[in-house]
Protein backbone atom coordinates (compact mmCIF):
# COMPACT_ATOMS: atom_id res chain seq x y z
CA UNK A 1 0.00 0.00 0.00
CA UNK A 2 2.31 2.53 -1.73
CA UNK A 3 0.38 5.87 -0.62
CA UNK A 4 0.51 4.89 3.12
CA UNK A 5 4.72 5.16 2.87
CA UNK A 6 5.42 8.35 3.77
CA UNK A 7 7.06 10.16 6.14
CA UNK A 8 5.40 12.33 9.10
CA UNK A 9 5.61 16.40 9.01
CA UNK A 10 6.21 18.13 12.11
CA UNK A 11 3.65 16.77 14.76
CA UNK A 12 2.69 20.92 15.53
CA UNK A 13 2.46 21.96 19.19
CA UNK A 14 0.16 24.56 20.15
CA UNK A 15 1.18 24.66 23.72
CA UNK A 16 3.40 27.69 23.86
CA UNK A 17 6.73 29.16 22.66
CA UNK A 18 9.82 28.34 25.07
CA UNK A 19 13.55 29.32 25.08
CA UNK A 20 16.83 27.09 23.46
CA UNK A 21 18.03 25.90 26.95
CA UNK A 22 21.38 26.88 28.24
CA UNK A 23 22.71 23.25 27.85
CA UNK A 24 21.70 23.21 23.80
CA UNK A 25 22.49 27.06 23.12
CA UNK A 26 26.23 26.03 22.29
CA UNK A 27 27.23 24.81 19.14
CA UNK A 28 30.63 22.41 19.88
CA UNK A 29 33.49 22.90 17.55
CA UNK A 30 33.78 20.77 14.96
CA UNK A 31 37.45 19.53 16.42
CA UNK A 32 35.84 19.00 19.59
CA UNK A 33 33.15 16.74 18.15
CA UNK A 34 35.78 15.10 15.61
CA UNK A 35 37.43 14.06 19.03
CA UNK A 36 34.47 12.20 20.46
CA UNK A 37 33.67 10.12 16.91
CA UNK A 38 37.41 9.29 16.98
CA UNK A 39 37.41 8.07 20.71
CA UNK A 40 33.73 6.16 19.98
CA UNK A 41 35.34 4.27 16.87
CA UNK A 42 35.51 0.74 18.45
CA UNK A 43 33.64 0.89 21.31
CA UNK A 44 30.49 -0.87 21.93
CA UNK A 45 27.01 0.86 23.23
CA UNK A 46 24.72 -0.74 25.48
CA UNK A 47 20.81 0.81 24.57
CA UNK A 48 18.81 0.15 26.88
CA UNK A 49 15.12 0.50 25.11
CA UNK A 50 11.46 -0.47 25.29
CA UNK A 51 11.13 -3.57 23.31
CA UNK A 52 7.50 -4.06 23.35
CA UNK A 53 6.78 -2.97 19.44
CA UNK A 54 8.63 -4.81 16.57
CA UNK A 55 8.51 -2.30 14.23
CA UNK A 56 10.51 0.33 16.71
CA UNK A 57 12.58 -2.66 17.39
CA UNK A 58 13.43 -3.05 13.77
CA UNK A 59 14.48 0.17 13.46
CA UNK A 60 16.58 0.30 16.37
CA UNK A 61 18.11 -2.69 14.47
CA UNK A 62 18.59 -0.60 11.51
CA UNK A 63 20.22 2.05 13.71
CA UNK A 64 22.54 -0.48 14.30
CA UNK A 65 23.94 -1.37 11.25
CA UNK A 66 24.37 1.97 10.35
CA UNK A 67 26.13 3.52 13.35
CA UNK A 68 28.44 0.66 12.84
CA UNK A 69 28.89 1.25 8.78
CA UNK A 70 29.51 5.27 9.46
CA UNK A 71 31.06 5.48 13.00
CA UNK A 72 32.83 1.61 13.69
CA UNK A 73 30.28 1.55 17.00
CA UNK A 74 28.45 -1.84 18.24
CA UNK A 75 25.04 -0.63 18.63
CA UNK A 76 23.64 -3.75 21.55
CA UNK A 77 19.76 -3.05 21.89
CA UNK A 78 19.21 -4.22 25.52
CA UNK A 79 15.78 -5.10 25.13
CA UNK A 80 13.48 -4.13 28.04
CA UNK A 81 9.71 -4.60 28.99
CA UNK A 82 9.96 -1.10 31.24
CA UNK A 83 12.67 0.97 31.56
CA UNK A 84 12.72 1.10 34.70
CA UNK A 85 14.52 -1.80 34.97
CA UNK A 86 17.41 -0.24 33.81
CA UNK A 87 16.83 2.58 36.15
CA UNK A 88 16.96 0.21 38.92
CA UNK A 89 19.90 -1.30 38.00
CA UNK A 90 21.66 1.94 37.63
CA UNK A 91 20.74 2.51 41.41
CA UNK A 92 21.95 -0.84 42.34
CA UNK A 93 24.91 -0.03 40.67
CA UNK A 94 25.60 3.42 42.76
CA UNK A 95 24.62 1.40 45.66
CA UNK A 96 27.30 -1.14 44.99
CA UNK A 97 29.80 1.24 44.33
CA UNK A 98 30.32 1.37 40.54
CA UNK A 99 31.22 4.66 39.56
CA UNK A 100 32.49 3.62 36.01
CA UNK A 101 32.12 0.76 33.72
CA UNK A 102 28.56 0.66 34.16
CA UNK A 103 26.22 -1.90 31.74
CA UNK A 104 24.29 0.63 30.31
CA UNK A 105 25.85 3.43 28.32
CA UNK A 106 22.74 5.11 26.82
CA UNK A 107 18.60 4.96 28.08
CA UNK A 108 15.41 5.62 26.53
CA UNK A 109 13.67 7.25 28.91
CA UNK A 110 10.81 9.87 29.90
CA UNK A 111 8.81 10.78 33.10
CA UNK A 112 8.96 9.46 36.14
CA UNK A 113 12.12 7.60 35.47
CA UNK A 114 14.10 10.70 34.42
CA UNK A 115 12.95 12.47 37.27
CA UNK A 116 14.12 9.63 39.63
CA UNK A 117 17.78 9.52 38.27
CA UNK A 118 18.43 13.54 37.94
CA UNK A 119 17.20 13.70 41.46
CA UNK A 120 19.60 10.93 42.73
CA UNK A 121 22.49 12.46 40.40
CA UNK A 122 22.77 9.47 38.73
CA UNK A 123 22.87 11.10 34.55
CA UNK A 124 25.66 12.21 32.82
CA UNK A 125 25.43 15.80 32.03
CA UNK A 126 24.90 18.17 31.16
CA UNK A 127 25.73 16.74 27.39
CA UNK A 128 23.50 18.57 25.21
CA UNK A 129 25.54 21.23 23.76
CA UNK A 130 28.25 17.97 23.40
CA UNK A 131 26.05 16.53 20.23
CA UNK A 132 25.59 18.83 17.12
CA UNK A 133 22.32 17.83 16.03
CA UNK A 134 20.72 18.84 18.69
CA UNK A 135 20.52 22.69 17.18
CA UNK A 136 18.17 21.01 14.68
CA UNK A 137 15.64 20.25 17.93
CA UNK A 138 12.42 22.44 17.64
CA UNK A 139 13.11 23.49 21.07
CA UNK A 140 10.60 26.67 20.57
CA UNK A 141 7.64 25.31 18.50
CA UNK A 142 7.63 22.23 20.86
CA UNK A 143 8.53 23.03 24.52
CA UNK A 144 8.28 19.44 25.58
CA UNK A 145 11.61 18.64 24.04
CA UNK A 146 13.33 20.63 26.72
CA UNK A 147 10.46 20.43 29.78
CA UNK A 148 10.01 16.30 30.54
CA UNK A 149 6.80 15.99 33.03
CA UNK A 150 7.27 20.02 33.81
CA UNK A 151 11.17 18.98 34.38
CA UNK A 152 13.07 21.21 32.55
CA UNK A 153 15.87 18.56 31.04
CA UNK A 154 18.93 20.70 31.20
CA UNK A 155 21.20 19.30 29.27
CA UNK A 156 20.49 16.00 30.54
CA UNK A 157 18.41 14.18 28.26
CA UNK A 158 18.16 14.75 24.29
CA UNK A 159 14.90 14.77 22.82
CA UNK A 160 14.74 11.73 19.80
CA UNK A 161 10.33 11.80 19.00
CA UNK A 162 7.89 14.01 20.07
CA UNK A 163 3.92 12.42 20.24
CA UNK A 164 0.63 12.88 21.90
CA UNK A 165 -2.46 10.11 22.76
CA UNK A 166 -4.17 9.27 20.66
CA UNK A 167 -7.14 7.18 20.16
CA UNK A 168 -8.18 5.08 17.21
CA UNK A 169 -11.44 3.37 15.83
CA UNK A 170 -12.70 0.99 13.66
CA UNK A 171 -15.08 4.00 11.42
CA UNK A 172 -16.30 0.25 10.16
CA UNK A 173 -18.18 0.16 13.67
CA UNK A 174 -17.78 3.17 15.13
CA UNK A 175 -18.93 6.23 12.90
CA UNK A 176 -18.31 9.28 14.50
CA UNK A 177 -16.20 8.94 17.08
CA UNK A 178 -17.13 10.42 20.82
CA UNK A 179 -15.06 13.15 21.48
CA UNK A 180 -15.39 13.84 25.51
CA UNK A 181 -15.20 11.21 28.38
CA UNK A 182 -19.11 12.29 28.88
CA UNK A 183 -19.73 11.03 25.28
CA UNK A 184 -17.27 8.16 25.49
CA UNK A 185 -19.07 6.46 28.42
CA UNK A 186 -22.06 6.89 26.35
CA UNK A 187 -21.02 4.94 23.68
CA UNK A 188 -19.10 2.27 25.94
CA UNK A 189 -22.80 1.57 28.10
CA UNK A 190 -24.51 1.45 24.38
CA UNK A 191 -21.74 -0.71 23.22
CA UNK A 192 -21.33 -3.87 25.66
CA UNK A 193 -17.57 -5.01 25.54
CA UNK A 194 -16.32 -2.95 22.78
CA UNK A 195 -14.14 -0.47 24.68
CA UNK A 196 -11.07 -1.09 27.01
CA UNK A 197 -7.46 0.54 27.73
CA UNK A 198 -4.15 -1.39 28.62
CA UNK A 199 -3.72 -2.85 32.42
CA UNK A 200 -1.96 0.12 34.50
CA UNK A 201 1.41 0.58 34.98
CA UNK A 202 1.64 -0.41 31.23
CA UNK A 203 2.71 3.17 30.07
CA UNK A 204 -0.35 3.56 27.69
CA UNK A 205 -3.01 2.74 30.12
CA UNK A 206 -1.50 5.25 32.34
CA UNK A 207 -1.63 7.89 29.52
CA UNK A 208 -4.96 7.08 29.51
CA UNK A 209 -6.07 7.81 32.96
CA UNK A 210 -4.05 10.76 33.22
CA UNK A 211 -5.67 12.13 30.12
CA UNK A 212 -9.22 11.41 31.32
CA UNK A 213 -7.78 13.00 34.21
CA UNK A 214 -6.67 16.07 32.30
CA UNK A 215 -9.90 16.65 30.87
CA UNK A 216 -12.54 15.70 33.74
CA UNK A 217 -11.21 17.75 36.36
CA UNK A 218 -12.22 21.72 35.84
CA UNK A 219 -8.30 23.27 36.55
CA UNK A 220 -5.93 20.67 35.05
CA UNK A 221 -3.06 22.88 36.02
CA UNK A 222 -3.43 21.36 39.57
CA UNK A 223 -1.13 18.57 37.90
CA UNK A 224 1.99 20.86 37.21
CA UNK A 225 2.32 20.45 41.16
CA UNK A 226 3.55 17.73 42.78
CA UNK A 227 0.60 14.73 44.56
CA UNK A 228 -0.63 16.43 47.65
CA UNK A 229 -3.12 15.59 50.22
CA UNK A 230 -5.68 16.97 48.24
CA UNK A 231 -5.22 13.61 46.04
CA UNK A 232 -8.33 11.89 46.62
CA UNK A 233 -10.74 15.30 45.95
CA UNK A 234 -8.73 16.03 43.16
CA UNK A 235 -9.05 12.66 41.14
CA UNK A 236 -12.47 11.81 42.40
CA UNK A 237 -14.03 12.58 38.69
CA UNK A 238 -11.76 9.71 37.24
CA UNK A 239 -12.80 7.10 39.57
CA UNK A 240 -16.62 8.22 38.76
CA UNK A 241 -15.92 7.80 35.38
CA UNK A 242 -14.12 4.54 35.45
CA UNK A 243 -16.27 2.94 38.35
CA UNK A 244 -19.28 3.92 35.84
CA UNK A 245 -17.40 3.38 32.63
CA UNK A 246 -15.87 -0.42 33.30
CA UNK A 247 -18.89 -2.84 33.50
CA UNK A 248 -19.79 -1.59 29.56
CA UNK A 249 -16.44 -2.54 28.54
CA UNK A 250 -14.77 -5.29 27.29
CA UNK A 251 -14.70 -8.45 29.73
CA UNK A 252 -16.39 -6.20 32.08
CA UNK A 253 -13.39 -4.29 33.26
CA UNK A 254 -12.19 -7.16 35.15
CA UNK A 255 -9.63 -7.71 32.72
CA UNK A 256 -7.52 -5.93 31.07
CA UNK A 257 -4.92 -6.28 27.45
CA UNK A 258 -1.46 -6.28 28.98
CA UNK A 259 0.05 -3.54 26.64
CA UNK A 260 -0.59 -0.87 23.70
CA UNK A 261 -0.02 -3.64 21.11
CA UNK A 262 -2.00 -6.48 22.74
CA UNK A 263 -5.03 -3.95 22.68
CA UNK A 264 -4.70 -3.08 18.90
CA UNK A 265 -4.29 -7.18 18.04
CA UNK A 266 -8.12 -6.84 19.90
CA UNK A 267 -9.13 -4.34 17.31
CA UNK A 268 -7.37 -6.27 14.30
CA UNK A 269 -9.16 -9.52 14.95
CA UNK A 270 -12.65 -7.17 15.83
CA UNK A 271 -13.00 -7.90 19.54
CA UNK A 272 -12.40 -4.46 20.19
CA UNK A 273 -13.54 -1.49 17.91
CA UNK A 274 -10.79 0.37 19.89
CA UNK A 275 -6.82 0.89 20.06
CA UNK A 276 -4.88 3.24 21.95
CA UNK A 277 -1.33 4.64 21.18
CA UNK A 278 0.96 7.60 21.81
CA UNK A 279 1.94 7.60 18.27
CA UNK A 280 -0.64 9.02 16.06
CA UNK A 281 0.76 7.80 13.19
CA UNK A 282 0.63 4.16 14.85
CA UNK A 283 -1.87 2.58 12.82
CA UNK A 284 -1.34 4.13 9.63
CA UNK A 285 1.67 1.84 9.83
CA UNK A 286 -0.33 -1.10 11.06
CA UNK A 287 -2.53 -0.48 8.11
CA UNK A 288 0.52 -0.49 5.47
CA UNK A 289 1.62 -3.63 7.29
CA UNK A 290 -2.22 -5.06 6.82
CA UNK A 291 -2.36 -5.37 10.62
CA UNK A 292 -5.19 -3.52 10.72
CA UNK A 293 -8.19 -2.71 8.70
CA UNK A 294 -8.04 0.21 6.63
CA UNK A 295 -11.10 1.58 8.32
CA UNK A 296 -9.35 2.64 11.26
CA UNK A 297 -9.28 6.12 11.70
CA UNK A 298 -7.76 8.66 14.79
CA UNK A 299 -9.28 10.96 16.94
CA UNK A 300 -8.46 12.47 20.08
CA UNK A 301 -10.32 14.06 22.91
CA UNK A 302 -11.91 17.40 22.40
CA UNK A 303 -10.30 18.74 25.27
CA UNK A 304 -7.22 18.36 24.27
CA UNK A 305 -4.26 15.63 23.63
CA UNK A 306 -1.99 14.62 26.36
CA UNK A 307 1.63 15.34 24.75
CA UNK A 308 5.02 14.76 25.36
CA UNK A 309 8.71 13.43 24.20
CA UNK A 310 10.80 10.58 24.26
CA UNK A 311 14.50 11.14 25.41
CA UNK A 312 17.62 9.73 25.32
CA UNK A 313 20.04 10.04 28.69
CA UNK A 314 23.27 8.72 29.57
CA UNK A 315 23.63 7.23 33.24
CA UNK A 316 26.52 8.91 35.24
CA UNK A 317 29.07 5.73 35.41
CA UNK A 318 28.41 4.98 31.64
CA UNK A 319 31.24 2.54 30.05
CA UNK A 320 31.39 3.91 26.64
CA UNK A 321 30.10 7.63 26.34
CA UNK A 322 31.88 8.69 23.66
CA UNK A 323 29.88 5.91 22.00
CA UNK A 324 26.78 7.25 23.39
CA UNK A 325 27.29 11.03 21.87
CA UNK A 326 27.91 8.98 18.97
CA UNK A 327 24.41 7.16 18.67
CA UNK A 328 22.87 9.97 20.12
CA UNK A 329 23.83 12.59 17.50
CA UNK A 330 22.86 9.78 14.51
CA UNK A 331 19.58 9.10 15.91
CA UNK A 332 19.17 13.21 16.05
CA UNK A 333 20.32 13.68 12.37
CA UNK A 334 17.57 14.21 9.39
CA UNK A 335 18.42 11.11 8.11
CA UNK A 336 17.61 8.68 10.88
CA UNK A 337 14.60 11.69 11.96
CA UNK A 338 13.38 10.63 8.31
CA UNK A 339 13.36 7.40 8.44
CA UNK A 340 11.79 6.98 11.63
CA UNK A 341 8.85 9.21 11.05
CA UNK A 342 8.21 7.48 7.85
CA UNK A 343 4.84 5.35 8.73
CA UNK A 344 5.45 2.20 7.34
CA UNK A 345 8.79 1.88 9.58
CA UNK A 346 7.72 3.06 12.81
CA UNK A 347 5.82 6.87 12.23
CA UNK A 348 7.17 8.32 15.43
CA UNK A 349 6.90 12.43 14.69
CA UNK A 350 10.29 14.25 14.51
CA UNK A 351 11.61 16.79 16.81
CA UNK A 352 13.94 18.40 14.46
CA UNK A 353 12.74 21.91 13.15
CA UNK A 354 12.00 21.89 9.60
CA UNK A 355 11.99 24.58 8.49
CA UNK A 356 15.79 25.45 9.93
CA UNK A 357 17.04 22.29 7.79
CA UNK A 358 19.01 22.17 4.46
CA UNK A 359 16.83 22.11 1.46
CA UNK A 360 17.83 18.58 0.50
CA UNK A 361 17.23 17.37 4.47
CA UNK A 362 13.74 18.80 4.45
CA UNK A 363 12.94 17.30 1.36
CA UNK A 364 12.93 13.98 3.35
CA UNK A 365 10.36 15.01 5.03
CA UNK A 366 7.07 15.10 3.41
CA UNK A 367 2.99 15.43 4.31
CA UNK A 368 1.74 12.30 5.76
CA UNK A 369 -0.93 10.37 3.98
CA UNK A 370 -3.40 8.07 4.63
CA UNK A 371 -5.18 7.96 8.01
CA UNK A 372 -6.48 11.71 8.93
CA UNK A 373 -5.07 13.07 12.51
CA UNK A 374 -8.04 15.08 13.53
CA UNK A 375 -6.63 18.21 15.03
CA UNK A 376 -7.49 19.22 19.25
CA UNK A 377 -8.54 22.51 20.31
CA UNK A 378 -5.25 22.22 22.11
CA UNK A 379 -2.42 20.18 23.59
CA UNK A 380 -2.03 19.14 27.29
CA UNK A 381 1.77 18.83 28.71
CA UNK A 382 2.28 16.27 31.03
CA UNK A 383 1.55 16.47 34.78
CA UNK A 384 4.37 16.55 37.48
CA UNK A 385 5.92 13.03 37.40
CA UNK A 386 4.71 12.55 41.02
CA UNK A 387 1.16 11.75 39.56
CA UNK A 388 2.02 9.06 37.45
CA UNK A 389 2.77 6.76 40.34
CA UNK A 390 0.11 8.10 42.66
CA UNK A 391 -2.42 7.61 40.23
CA UNK A 392 -1.56 3.58 39.35
CA UNK A 393 -1.16 2.92 43.08
CA UNK A 394 -4.76 3.84 43.50
CA UNK A 395 -5.67 2.44 40.25
CA UNK A 396 -4.37 -0.95 41.33
CA UNK A 397 -5.71 -0.76 44.53
CA UNK A 398 -9.16 -0.24 43.57
CA UNK A 399 -9.25 -2.33 40.39
CA UNK A 400 -6.09 -4.63 39.92
CA UNK A 401 -7.18 -7.24 42.02
CA UNK A 402 -10.20 -9.92 41.12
Amino acid sequence: MQSFRSHWLLLLLSIGACGISDAQAATPSQDAWQEVERNARGTTVYFNAWAGDEAINRYIAWAEREVSRRYGVTLVHVKVADIAEAVTRVLAERAAGRTSQGSIDLLWINGENFSALRRAGLLYGPWADQVPNAQLIDTKGNPTTIVDFTVATEGYELAWGSARFTMFYDSATVGEPPRTPATLLGWIRGHQGRFTYPRPPDFLGTSFIKQLLLVLMPDPSRLASPVGPDFEAVTRPLWDWLDAAHPGMWRRGRLFPASGPAQRELLAVGEVDWALAFNPLEALRAISNHELPATVRATTFAGGALANSHFLAIPFNARSRDGALVVANFLLSPEAQAYKADGAIWGDPTVLNLDALAPADRRRFSPAAGIPILPSEHLLTEPDASWSAALVQAWLGRYGVQ
